[in-house]
């Protein structure tokens, strides 16, 4: 039941805010299609842990203020190493442990990775994730361990 209405809750609000309407007809509307999905999701036995990632702390959306940041300030340095080329681009492929326990935190983490201008995971395995960085300064350990020590709070064993 707690999973059906956290679906119901997140797909009222994206469908808020990709419609934009306030009309009580139209939130009417919204409301009676989001029941629907909810009520065809649980017919089809499809409201897990997979589906609804309800073990995810609140500090989670914290942790999407951090990202955003570090990619804002990532994507910067991209572009004076391209534009203005004070930086040698030297690619390297770095391996990078990883500390989370759920597959969920895999993903945050390896997503996380790949957000972030001037490094992609490649590859992910064995309690860590081989990365492709564009420069030396973008395959530094500490903005990594950074990274996944935050990953690794937001989720919940």
């Amino acid at each position: 039941m707690t999973k059906a209405v956290g679906l119901l809750i997140a797909l009222f609000a994206l469908w808020l805010a990709l419609s934009g309407y306030f009309k009580p007809f139209l939130l009417t509307l919204g409301i009676l299609s989001c029941l629907f999905t909810v009520f065809i999701a649980a017919r089809m036995k499809l409201l897990d842990e997979e589906a609804v990632p309800l073990q995810l702390r609140l500090s989670l959306l914290l942790y999407w203020g951090w990202l955003g940041r570090e990619v804002f300030k990532s994507a910067v340095a991209v572009s004076k190493v391209i534009l203005a080329r004070q930086m040698p681009i030297s690619q390297q492929l770095i391996a990078i442990p990883c500390t989370q326990k759920t597959e969920m935190g895999h993903v945050i983490f390896a997503n996380s990775i790949t957000l972030t201008p001037g490094t992609v995971t490649v590859e992910a395995g064995g309690g860590r994730f081989l990365v492709h960085a564009l420069t030396e300064g973008f395959a530094a350990p500490e903005g990594f361990a950074e990274m996944d020590k935050r990953v690794t709070a937001v989720e919940v064993r």
